[in-house]
């Protein structure tokens, strides 16, 4: 293994002495010195493109003066630390110096290992600064719109949608089945949009208990209830300046939803159990896989909350009706996955198109996983490193399945009551799950909140 270069830094001081100094110091401690005696020999090396680390100058020097220098040479490198040293009673001077950009400065007489310190602080600086920058293009590349996976006409009409709608300070809705993508196209809108630079806050609502959603989201005042023994922060205070993403947004309970109701239109949140309101700065974004105007309609969800959410509604189309986007989605997951040269036969890539993907991205991202640990080729994917699920083919649909047939069925000439046919299958649900609402929900392609919001309002909670 190489042994990792010795930073570079650039001295310049007129006077002999403390440049003599500074260079024994530095090059004692490993460091690798550049000593000149003006400002303007160090500018004119670092013109040249010397590639330096950091920066030690005096603040006084005739002709090109440390101030001079420092600015000069963040017109080249803007993110060159440099280290301001300064006689006694010119301290000012070397504020203003920071002020411009210095990253600190040293006193004369300076300590060698307050100099070393020093320069130790401001390289890793420097190293902070290069990875963020490092981080803020890699997320800027993996949450770019442009470079969502996806070419198929659906996607492409919402890529564009979302498009107009990053920099808008509004908010959004993101409609689609579970595993489309509704997060990471949430966190494309927030890294495309002037808030990128402040915090992105997750939350899943249906992850949460019911009695803490608002907790949760608003923050918390000690002593508000058994359990609160120190106030706490809220999501929306941790996203200021930046953006929250309420996930499953449709199974927030009525309560909250009130008080999101409030915190939209006012801007403002108020801690439970708290006394006083608190101004946030934040944008929010949701996502759900409900249909939400029926939840509307059904008195499930808050029909003012859903045009403040869906100011802008986005819908991810299920992978099912973006087949022919499958090819890209598979050489995306496996170069993501590690497998950036493995190939899929043309079998197994007909066994993928047929499979209708209930799961959507998220079960095809599981299985190219598997395929890849699985796999008999180093090189490629084959139709039998796919699980025996997708190779037996989609089930056969049978008669019936999943629906009623009514062809037989005479509605009498005294009619029918809707509602006791309601409370009927709502009861049957109920005995063929034992009591499992959660799996009766299912069995009415119902969620959960729904049946429950229906087996009160015909008395059968």
């Amino acid at each position: 293994m190489s042994a990792r270069p010795s930073p570079k830094v650039l001295v310049a001081d007129d006077d002999g002495s403390v440049r003599r100094v500074l260079e024994r110091h530095l090059s004692d401690a490993g460091y690798s010195v550049t000593a000149v005696e003006s400002g303007e020999e160090a500018l004119r090396r670092v013109r040249a493109g010397e590639p330096f680390d950091a920066l030690i100058t005096d603040l006084r020097m005739p002709g090109l003066d440390g101030l001079a220098l420092i600015a000069g040479a963040k017109a080249v490198d803007p993110a060159l630390p440099a280290v301001v040293i300064t006689a006694h009673g010119t301290i000012e001077s070397a504020v203003e110096a920071m002020r411009r950009g210095a990253y600190d400065y040293l006193e004369k007489p300076f300590h060698r290992d307050e100099l070393l310190l020093t320069l130790e602080r401001a390289l890793r600086h420097r190293e902070l600064l290069a990875e963020n920058l490092r981080l803020a293009e890699a997320l800027s590349k993996e949450f770019s719109l442009t470079g969502m996976v996806g070419r198929s006409e659906a996607m492409r009409r919402v890529l564009h949608e979302a498009s107009r709608a990053a920099p808008a300070d509004v908010p959004v809705l993101v409609l689609g089945e579970s595993g489309t993508g509704k997060e990471l196209l949430a966190r494309a809108l927030h890294y495309n949009s002037p808030r990128a630079r402040g915090p992105f806050v997750p939350v899943n609502v249906a992850a949460l208990p019911s009695t803490l959603v608002e907790a949760e989201l608003f923050g918390v005042v000690k002593g508000a209830f058994t359990g609160a023994v120190s106030d706490r922060e809220g999501l929306f205070r941790r996203a200021e300046g930046g953006t929250l993403f309420l996930d499953e947004i449709g199974e927030m309970p009525a309560g909250t939803q009130a008080a999101l109701l409030r915190a939209l239109e006012r801007h403002e949140v108020r801690p439970v159990g708290g006394d006083r309101e608190q101004t946030v700065d934040v944008r929010v974004l949701a996502a759900t896989n409900r249909d939400l105007p029926a939840a509307v309609e059904d008195g499930v969800f808050r029909r003012d909350l859903y045009h403040r959410l869906a100011v802008v509604i986005l819908r991810l189309p299920a992978l099912r009706e973006r087949v022919g986007d499958l090819p890209l989605l598979v050489a995306h997951l496996l170069d993501r996955h590690g497998a950036p040269g493995v190939t899929v036969d043309p079998e197994a890539m007909r066994i993928l198109a047929a499979w209708p993907w209930p799961g959507n991205v998220r079960e095809l991202e599981n299985e190219l996983l598997r395929a890849v640990l699985m796999r008999r080729d180093p090189t490629r994917i084959a139709s039998a490193d796919l699980s025996e699920a997708l190779r037996a083919g989609p089930p056969a649909a049978t008669p019936g399945t999943g629906t009623f047939d009514l062809r037989a069925f005479e509605i009498p000439d005294a009619g029918v009551d809707l509602a006791e046919l309601e409370k009927s299958l709502l009861r049957k649900a109920l005995e063929k799950t034992s009591g499992n609402r959660t799996r009766a929900a299912a069995l009415l392609g119902i969620t959960r909140q729904t049946l429950i919001y229906r087996l009160e309002k015909h008395g059968l909670a």
